[in-house]
């Protein structure tokens, strides 16, 4: 008999596939176990610190082979794993007279029982401290590290939440589609999902029962996770497989009237660069410059980031690469320039405001943004993050134009920025709105937490209204009108980029997978429908009720199984 499991769909498809569930997690060791008969304290210290490295460099290595979203999740991750507090803590444990598996377990737990007491993002960090924890002591033993389970045959990926570790290094070829019981429309295991184009459901309370074996229905569009599917369900998964097929992405982003609508492409390092620029993307929308910086205890040298930015703008001469200074802070913590004892990292010193605490940082960091875009052929534009006054962009700009940047902007996260457009982009020559953190921050609800997955969706009709309140203040300007694009999650969704549109949106910006879909759906309708379709969502009561509507109006969405 069939059973059904609510969640949220992260990343559309409909599949049918046997379960395999995330491996049992690494056994603790017992409480203080001594150390081993014959093996001294030295020993046992250099044991713990050879497993400590070993893992951080076996995640380094993979991040060097991956891109994007996956690289920068398994580069934060082997810096945890480097952690000098951590390993110090466990060594002097091992001093005392305890074990290596031990130490580090108990070392471990307490920084992650400090990170949940901080609350926000320092609390979904905890998550990677123990991942971590586990994958060393899995060195100690010489037993596998937890990971993605082996099968002959595709499967559907079950677990509670998946580590970034884990998230990043999913097959395609292999895993079908992936079920969380936790987790956000922001997790990890969504952006990663999206990026891989992998149908995906997260907070889908009650799956925790679903076994090895199970044959599930998984349905990413609306949430729907069905175990023992039927006829109804083998229909819909038929249907998807044989959905016609996306045209290829020509280049040229425009509505069925021919009114241009740039996309974009969102990239962390050179080689993404590339591989958006082989996928037709007219552009960098949000080059993350968090990649230059993750996975240092110091800040990266003028050299270092000259040349990693000049290997973004080289892949795309000629076209429009809209940098983001770094946006260190929350869940993305730099031990040279981020307070980790703030009680709530999310609304603490994070992106354009570290100037304030660590000032030096930003405008080393501009000047290199100038001297690569001095050396190539870019359009480089460059906004900074977490900008919520007038008076926050008008700082930027100055400091721009003190490093020879001619085109400044600001990101519109925080609602303050949305509500004072008008007044905020008058001190800059655009804004580029990121839907992930300005819903979490509308709706008060922490984007990585799956209890509040429903509330952290950028279909929010109150979140909407700000995506227009910004488009309209930037039209407004009275010095003439500032364009404001979308670089956040939400321009990767075909229905909800017809939406960004008819508010205003003047470009959207997206991973690169998302291209050809995007590009279909806008070309469906034109700009006085786009508007329309828009109104739809701005009158919803509703996330569900706004997406229902807007679908209803977008036939080809269940055409090309959107």
């Amino acid at each position: 008999m069939s059973e059904s499991f609510a969640g949220v769909g992260v990343s559309a498809g409909r599949v049918i596939g046997p379960v395999r569930r995330m491996p049992d997690p690494i056994i603790a060791p017992a409480d203080g176990a001594p150390l081993p008969a014959g093996v001294s304290i030295e020993e046992e210290s250099a044991r713990l610190a050879q497993a400590t490295a070993a893992v951080a460099a076996g995640l380094k290595e993979r991040s060097a082979a991956a891109t994007g979203d996956a690289a920068a999740v398994l580069k934060a991750t082997a810096l945890m794993a480097s952690d000098r507090t951590l390993l110090k803590s466990a060594t002097k444990l091992v001093a005392s007279g305890t074990n290596a598996e031990s130490a580090i377990w108990e070392a471990a737990e307490a920084v992650a029982m400090q990170l949940t007491g901080l609350g926000g993002y320092m609390a979904e960090r905890a998550t990677d401290v123990l991942d971590v924890r586990s994958r060393i002591v899995a060195q100690l033993r010489g037993v596998p590290a937890p990971g993605i389970p082996d099968s002959d045959e595709p499967f559907v990926l079950c677990a509670v939440d998946l580590a970034p570790a884990d998230t990043a290094t999913l097959d395609p070829a292999r895993v079908l589609a992936l079920v969380t019981s936790d987790g956000g429309p922001q997790s990890h295991t969504a952006i990663i999902a999206r990026s891989l184009g992998l149908p995906a459901i997260v907070a889908a309370s009650g799956t925790t029962v679903l076994s090895d074996g199970d044959i599930l229905f998984v349905d990413g569009i609306d949430g729907t996770v069905v175990r023992a599917p039927g006829a109804e369900e083998e229909a819909l998964a038929q249907a998807y497989a044989s959905r016609v097929a996306l045209p290829e992405f020509n280049g040229s982003g425009a509505l069925k009237d021919g009114h241009a609508v740039p996309l974009l492409a969102n990239v962390g390092s050179g080689a993404d660069a590339q591989t958006a620029a082989a996928a037709g993307a007219q552009g960098v929308g949000l080059l993350r410059t968090e990649f230059c910086f993750l996975g240092r205890d110091t800040e990266p040298s003028h050299e270092d980031q000259v040349s990693a930015y000049k290997a973004v703008f080289d892949a795309f001469g000629g076209s429009k690469v809209v940098v983001r200074t770094l946006d260190a802070g929350a869940d993305k913590p730099l031990p040279f320039l981020t307070d980790d004892s703030e009680p709530n990292p999310a609304l603490g010193v994070r992106g354009y405001r570290t100037d304030g605490s660590v000032p030096g940082v930003l405008d080393r960091q501009l000047k290199a943004i100038a001297e690569a875009a001095d050396g190539s052929a870019a359009d480089v534009w460059t906004m900074a993050p977490m900008i919520s006054t007038p008076a926050e962009a008008a700082a930027f700009a100055a400091m721009c134009k003190d490093a020879g940047l001619k085109t400044p902007g600001v990101m519109v996260e925080v609602p303050s920025a949305a509500l004072l457009a008008r007044q905020v982009c008058a001190e800059v020559d655009f804004a580029s709105i990121g839907t992930n953190d300005l819903t979490q921050y509308t709706m008060a609800a922490d984007r990585q937490l799956g209890a509040l997955a429903a509330l952290n969706d950028p279909w929010q009709p109150a979140v909407l209204h700000l995506i227009k309140a910004t488009c309209d203040g930037g039209a407004a300007v009275e010095s003439g009108p500032r364009p404001v694009g979308v670089c956040g999650e939400a321009a990767a969704d075909p229905a909800l980029a017809v939406v960004l549109v008819g508010l205003g949106v003047a470009t959207l910006s997206m991973n690169r997978r998302a291209l050809p879909a995007v590009a279909a759906i806008l070309k469906t309708v034109d700009l006085p429908g786009a508007r329309r379709i828009a109104e739809l969502a701005l009158n919803a009561a509703s996330a569900d009720d706004a997406r229902n509507a807007v679908r209803n109006e977008l036939p080809e969405l269940d055409m090309f199984g959107l």
